[in-house]
């Protein structure tokens, strides 16, 4: 069985302090700006930068031949004014002389269309030239930097699956099929994984086998998954030959990639295999405008990235100073926002700010999105930030190696979302992002940490873990729930969670397959509602509250029924339900209930877990804290429009005004404390 919890990373800090910088891109600049870009870092606080991301081209204009000189200078300069690096390798770029020696390195699309050079990411991860010159570029920058003393950490590729993750040439056909030999064996052992009775799909030979490319109807959706997890896996690949690469050559300096974690920014990397093979947990997050409370889904991100990196501090290695420019609508940020999305990672554990990027580009495809340094310039409300959040920064020095103290866990699993996005499910409606996204939203709204867990992993430190989307559940991940309820545990279940194993096969029996002993029910028939229905909710406090998009006919074997259907097709059976198992409890809700039901539901599973209600805190201020040998430290931010008075557990001092605090706390609109506190 493959490991379900990331390796522990080292714990070497990469700087004295904690980081604060961007995106370098001196390329993009004559050399007489490079001087006024160090004088300025100085004057921010800027301790750690970016370099090399997008520079493939300029380092080896044509193959073999290399132009190091200006990397040299830039190099020297940055480490004369006490700046270290994260240099990057280029991969994510190949040069057009590149391309044009080996178009069919250009990924080629399920339709079958090949993409043309001229943007970033235009890989096919298979490809061996690709390979080839990946590794070589990656040589070379190793034997050339691994002992320079700016050198902090090598930064491999840039964002992986950002814009494209699968390819469908033909060559990755062949690497597809290895793959699949690989993983299954024999080619009886595919067929039996994927189905192959069901529409007379039966192979006799792995040769036989494609990429699912397009098909008139639905493609084997086993199929597809594999697929998705063939991509990944290539991807990732790709990545462990240039970490190896830096390892051999450049050892004792820590390897990293910078991850997209966000549910809302990507979708085909399986983070937990990846946090696995990284030296240090690095992440970009950048707040997406969708009408909803960006800084949950900040707070989320956040979260995520620390579980991935099994608890151990992380990196934030891109954010924006104010508004991003590939949305369709991009709003700036508002005075003091900047500072709050940055502490607010800083609390849920990243050991810095970084940002994309330092200098605002004038050409390009990203001339319009905000940067440390703003066309305007240092007479700029961006820039006054800047400068007052680099002092913020190295005042918190002190919280480096410090650990985001969790209250309960949300179970996650990439690849039951991708499974769970297949067609061919009873609704178009049911969206497992939009599952966990409100789960985490109702956790954050009751002040409570949450921690990301696979489903295989252990959880019995947490009194309290939500499984708010897990279509697709194998039967070591179900024995580990019911193990986790019979210990004591409360576990709370969402709807279509059980359904299928890990070859997207549904289990024998009745729904939800390995779930259905430690919930206490079956579910006889999904009926799903049409767009705009909504169905009336009853409980024992004699409310009504609504649901919307899913029903079930529940059938309680052991459980107890909390609420019923008042109305709709599944009247008057359970909607909600709570099972005793050992010495524990479970919690189904079998609906897409409204925030309040939700709500609702949750702050009786807390109850059950011995969570205290944590009531008298104001909605849209974070309390998160951090503890470690230097100390204990509490985190106050305030994202609402009125001032927020937050209970202080103990007395302290808020180490970014160095004034006393104690009793309560009031942090003013859009502003942070940081209390470290005396008990």
């Amino acid at each position: 069985m493959p490991e379900t919890t990331p390796a522990p990373k080292p714990s070497r800090p990469i700087l004295p302090g904690l980081a604060f910088g961007g995106d370098y891109n001196p390329e993009q600049w004559p050399e007489s700006v490079w001087q006024e870009d160090v004088r300025l870092m100085r004057e921010a606080g800027v301790n750690l930068v970016s370099v090399g991301i997008f520079s493939w081209a300029r380092l080896e204009p044509k193959q073999a031949s290399y132009d190091f000189d200006w990397l040299d200078r830039v190099l020297d300069l940055l480490h004369e004014h006490g700046i270290r690096v994260d240099l990057a390798t280029p991969t994510v770029v190949p040069p057009a002389w590149f391309y044009r020696a080996h178009p069919d390195a250009l990924p080629v699309t399920r339709e079958g269309v090949r993409h043309s050079f001229g943007s970033r990411g235009a890989i096919c991860h298979s490809n061996p030239a690709y390979r080839e010159a990946a590794a070589s570029i990656t040589t070379k920058l190793a034997e050339r930097y691994a002992a320079h003393p700016a050198l902090a950490l090598w930064h491999v590729h840039n964002e992986y699956g950002a814009p494209v993750s699968a390819c469908y040439c033909d060559t990755c056909a062949a690497r597809f099929r290895d793959w699949l030999a690989a993983r299954h064996g024999t080619i009886e052992a595919l067929n039996e994984a994927w189905g192959t009775a069901f529409w007379g799909q039966r192979y006799t030979d792995f040769e036989q086998i494609d990429p699912p490319r397009l098909t008139p109807a639905v493609c084997n959706p086993a199929q597809q998954l594999d697929y998705k997890r063939f991509a990944d896996a290539a991807m990732l690949e790709n990545f462990c030959a240039e970490r190896d690469i830096l390892h051999r050559l450049s050892p004792g300096v820590p390897v990293t990639t910078n991850f997209m974690t966000a549910l809302s920014q990507c979708d085909c990397v399986d983070y937990w295999a990846w946090g696995r093979e990284v030296d240090i947990v690095t992440n970009d997050h950048y707040l997406i405008t969708d009408g909803r409370r960006t800084h949950v889904n900040l707070a989320m991100a956040a979260d995520l990235t620390r579980s991935v990196a099994g608890g151990a501090p992380w990196l934030l290695l891109e954010h924006s100073t104010s508004g991003v420019n590939w949305q369709p609508r991009n709003p700036a940020k508002a005075p003091g926002q900047m500072a709050c999305n940055s502490l607010a990672h800083v609390a849920r554990g990243s050991e810095g700010a970084m940002f994309f990027q330092w200098r605002q580009s004038r050409r390009g495809a990203e001339k319009f999105h905000s940067a440390m340094l703003p066309q305007g310039g240092t007479d700029t409300r961006v820039w006054r930030e800047v400068v007052e959040l680099g002092a913020d920064m190295n005042a918190l020095a002190c919280l480096q190696g410090t650990r985001t103290v969790p209250d309960v866990a949300m179970v996650w699993d990439w690849h039951s979302w991708w499974a769970q996005r297949l067609e061919g499910h009873p609704t178009v409606d049911h969206d497992p992002r939009e599952r966990a996204d409100s789960f985490y939203e109702a956790l954050y709204d009751r002040h409570l940490t949450v921690d990301f867990a696979h489903p295989e992993a252990d959880l019995s430190s947490y009194p309290l873990v939500v499984v708010p989307a897990l279509y697709l559940t194998s039967d070591a991940a179900g024995d580990n729930l019911r193990r986790y309820v019979e210990n004591g545990g409360t576990l709370v279940v969402s709807y279509f969670s059980g359904i299928v194993d890990e070859h997207d096969a549904v289990h024998p029996g009745a729904y939800p397959g390995p779930l259905r002993d430690v919930l206490g029910l079956t579910v006889e028939e999904w009926s799903p509602l049409l767009p705009g229905d909504t169905v009336r909710i009853g409980g024992p406090d004699g409310a009504s509250r609504r649901a919307e998009v899913w029903t079930e006919f529940v059938v309680p074997r052991g459980a107890e029924t909390v609420w019923r259907y008042a109305d709709g097709p599944a009247a008057p059976g359970p909607a909600v339900t709570r099972h005793r198992s050992g010495t524990g409890t479970a919690w189904y809700i079998s609906t897409r209930l409204d925030a309040q039901g939700l709500g609702a539901v949750l702050q009786a599973a807390c109850a059950d877990a011995g969570i205290p209600s944590r009531g008298a805190l104001p909605r849209d201020t974070e309390v998160v804290r951090r503890s470690g040998d230097s100390g204990d430290y509490l985190f106050a931010i305030n994202h609402s429009s009125q001032p927020a008075v937050v209970p202080l557990p103990d007395s302290g001092t808020d180490l970014l005004t160095g004034e006393p605090a104690t009793g309560l706390l009031t942090v003013l609109p859009g502003s942070v404390a940081v209390v470290r506190l005396d008990g």
